[in-house]
């Protein structure tokens, strides 16, 4: 079926326009509802959590209303990270969680992304089930009445609940005593348990992006914005500086010089060590199209199965089920440990990561530069339409003229947007220059024909 609603990653738009329509998200609601309490289990439990956003209290009342319509209970959380939702779904025995977020967007969009009892993101074909419930005409008249309505409740321990979840991840044998962090929120869903976990394992905190007002998320902080974190990790001599994004699934690193550390820096430096201590499972990582070849390079080097999948973290994790790869991420920052998460989890890599710093006892700058990357260029081509990329007419002879250019060593990616009306151009290369130029010929030239 065509898709008029979820995307790679839920449901998202702008707050108060389609599809993120309080009326619309209503009915998300209703079709939750009756798809979960009747498709393998009838307990009626859904989670819901949401980010910090002003319009989360919007859908959050939405959803309520649509899932309790239906005869299944609510039990709310308030702002939370995102795997943080994922966590208390399978933890509660809930039959689906769901979190309200638009992850790194501007604070005027807003989304919904939703779980499985297991806490694994919706396979397509879920998604697509759930769709068709929503524009079925016949299903608005399915309904509850009387005692057989739903009930909400507010769980008033979920912070607490998680942030034992995350310290579980730390050693016994480790504390975070003489580590200086700076962690920016994004003033976001995690600023009050970010902070708190870091202090709680001993660490000494420095907080940027813990003040929100529903309207500052994301706004020239976390990790889109890591300018402040850098700036802050050298003010006070940090040994390391996290910055997250809006829901917290994924992170930025700074080491203590200040130089950013991306996703493919942070995949390959635990890929390492867990081959080491033989917990590498399968001996094979996960990544994405959007990873650097220098990390696939380095990975086969050192024994390692590096397999690639389309971009979202929901990709990376059905590819690690799969093949049972316990590691695998996106060089954006999603990291995911499948023996303790079941999705992205920002706050669960810093943690594993400053983990490594005190077990190695060597600065963060020393254990992540292990290969050299190739030079990539990405380029955001913004579209009045967009259509899958095979039915683009032309471009196809376009790429093939600019995979031929740039031979065995190197690559080029054009994919739609899941969450915006663009397509983003990945060229990667040996040559800067010329994967600079093929890159802005392949954007020009779909700006020319969708523009």
């Amino acid at each position: 079926m065509a898709r008029r609603l979820f995307g790679t990653d839920g449901i998202r738009g702008e707050a108060n326009v389609f599809p993120m329509l309080p009326e619309l998200v209503l009915e998300v609601g209703r079709a939750i509802g009756y798809y979960f309490k009747n498709k393998d289990s009838h307990i009626g439990k859904v989670i819901i959590g949401k980010d910090t956003r002003l319009s989360g209290y919007i859908f959050e009342s939405a959803l309520v209303a649509g899932i309790c319509s239906m005869g299944v209970d609510c039990w709310l959380v308030g702002p939370i990270p995102t795997p943080g939702i994922a966590f208390l779904t399978k933890d509660m025995r809930a039959d689906a969680g769901i979190m309200i977020s638009a992850s790194h967007n501007p604070y005027y969009d807003n989304g919904i992304k939703i779980f499985d009892k297991r806490g694994f993101k919706l396979p397509d074909e879920v998604e697509e089930e759930i769709e068709a419930l929503i524009f079925d005409e016949a299903f608005k008249n399915t309904r509850v009445y009387k005692k057989s309505l739903g009930r909400a409740h507010r769980i008033v321990d979920a912070l607490g609940r998680y942030g034992v979840h995350l310290k579980s991840a730390v050693p016994s044998c480790i504390n975070f005593e003489g580590i200086r962090v700076v962690i920016d929120c994004a003033n976001g869903a995690a600023y009050q348990v970010g902070p708190r976990v870091l202090e709680e394992l001993g660490a000494e905190v420095f907080v940027i992006g813990c003040e929100p007002n529903g309207t500052n998320i994301n706004e020239g902080c976390g990790a889109l914005y890591p300018e402040a974190l850098i700036q802050k990790v050298k003010e006070t001599r940090a040994d390391i500086g996290i910055a997250l994004d809006g829901d917290a699934d994924r992170i930025v690193v700074v080491d203590e010089k200040g130089s950013l550390i991306d996703g493919d820096e942070l995949l390959a430096l635990f890929a390492l060590e867990f081959k080491k201590k033989d917990y590498l499972w399968q001996n094979t990582v996960v990544g994405t199209v959007m990873s650097n070849l220098g990390l696939e390079k380095f990975l086969e080097d050192n024994g390692i199965t590096f397999l690639r999948t389309p971009v979202g973290d929901r990709y990376v994790v059905l590819k690690m089920k799969e093949v049972g790869s316990l590691l695998g991420g996106e060089t954006s920052g999603h990291i995911i440990f499948l023996d303790k998460a079941t999705t992205g989890d920002g706050l669960l890599t810093a943690l594993r990561l400053i983990s490594l710093i005190k077990e190695k006892e060597k600065p963060l700058s020393e254990l992540v530069k292990l290969f050299d990357k190739y030079p990539q260029v990405l380029k955001n081509v913004k579209v009045k339409e967009k259509k899958p990329v095979s039915e683009i007419e032309g471009l196809e002879e376009k790429l093939k003229l600019a995979e031929e250019k740039l031979g065995t060593r190197g690559r080029i990616v054009v994919r739609p947007s899941g969450t915006e009306p663009k397509y983003r151009v990945m060229v990667e290369g040996e040559d800067p220059r010329l994967i600079a130029e093929l890159a802005e010929e392949v954007a020009s030239y779909i700006k020319k024909v969708l523009g």
